[in-house]
């Protein structure tokens, strides 16, 4: 259900309604929420929490947490995706300015101030800062250092930082309402890249998305290889979609996770096949100069490691080796299937299907 909107006095900074989808994550949204309950902003704020159907015991503890504190607001996300929470969110807080909130991510006290500020003086649509990861564990710092190096995840302002003025997308996000209803919310087709695909029709519709360094949230990387595996499999898929139905999405830098995973394994292959024709007899060197792109690939990697995890420990520099190959391959293999329609056709289709009307949701 809609809360009615409050009119906020000329004199007075706007109201600010953070928006948070979460599912399955006990472990980390508590400290996400708290984060918001210790802005130092002074305008009038509400909290809107949308969970969706976990089984770690994430409903009872933000239930509690609204019982506490009358702030907080809990509204169910049956389907459980983060483009469907957000939007039940958005539509149940009631504030001109939206913040959106990942249950992995820990806000500064200063957040919305430095955010709303910006917009006021910039008259961006949307404002957002870097993605800065920080982990607790040896993997996790290894998960953090790939996130925030040019060659983990391509060098992007909002991972790196970099200077101030319009961009493409940005970490999260910090919306006019105005600039959300007019373009519809998110896209709850696109389970994966809808803030990419959002600030897309922001900007086609005359809206600035603008990046600031100014703002910097703390992200809590994925706790085991095989939950940042699937992450970066289903991201990768998505791109790959969002790729091949959106001309304007189509920038360099998403193809080179996917040469890569290709090279190397073409390189493994014509090795293998050289290797085994060598051993029978059949001497093809040609063949095995496929291991070139394989070798090259492990000295890139360790070399990275030395660049980048060395200063972390053993352990982290360690679990830097496997971390960096997991992301690109995962994300490289998504790709490759979603660009070429072999694994979500049906979420393609739904695309084109609704592409002429941006009012989606």
């Amino acid at each position: 259900m809609e809360r009615p909107r409050r009119e906020e006095p000329a004199t007075a900074r706007p109201g600010v309604s953070y928006v948070m989808p979460v599912l399955n994550d006990v472990t980390h949204v508590g400290a996400a929420v708290q984060s918001l309950l210790d802005q130092d902003y002074d305008g009038e704020f509400d909290v809107v929490v949308a969970v969706g159907p976990s089984i770690d015991g994430t409903n009872e503890l933000v239930e509690e947490m609204g019982r506490a504190d009358g702030r907080i607001t809990v509204v169910d996300n049956p389907a459980g995706s983060t483009p469907s929470g957000l939007n039940i969110a958005i539509r149940a807080s009631r504030h001109p300015i939206v913040i959106r909130v990942d249950a992995h991510s820990v806000l500064p006290t200063d957040y919305a101030r430095i955010a709303v500020e910006t917009i006021e003086r910039t008259g961006a649509d949307n404002v957002g800062g870097i993605m800065d990861a920080h982990g607790t564990t040896a993997f996790e710092k290894a998960v953090a250092r790939a996130y925030g190096s040019r060659i983990g995840l391509g060098g992007t302002p909002h991972h790196v930082g970099g200077a101030e003025g319009p961009a493409d997308t940005v970490y999260l996000g910090v919306f006019r309402r105005s600039a959300l209803e007019r373009v519809g919310l998110f896209d709850e087709r696109i389970k994966r890249g809808q803030d990419w695909e959002l600030n897309e029709r922001i900007r086609s519709t005359g809206g600035t998305v603008w990046f600031t360094p100014d703002l910097r949230v703390t992200y809590r990387p994925r706790s085991s290889l095989s939950r940042l595996g699937r992450q970066f499999f289903s991201t990768g898929l998505w791109r790959g979609e969002l790729t091949r139905l959106i001309p304007s999405s189509r920038s360099l830098r998403y193809f080179a996770p996917p040469v890569l995973v290709v090279g190397v394994s073409l390189g493994v292959i014509l090795g293998a096949i050289g290797l085994a024709l060598g051993v029978a007899g059949h001497s093809v060197p040609v063949l095995l100069l496929g291991w070139a792109a394989p070798l090259a690939y492990a000295v890139i990697v360790l070399l990275a490691a030395v660049l980048v995890a060395r200063r972390d420990g053993a352990a982290t520099f360690a679990w830097f080796l496997v971390v960096l190959p997991c992301i690109h391959f995962c994300w490289g293999i998504g790709f490759v299937l979603g660009y070429l329609s072999l694994a979500s056709n049906i979420a393609a289709q739904a695309y084109k299907k609704g592409a002429s009307d941006t009012r989606i949701g």
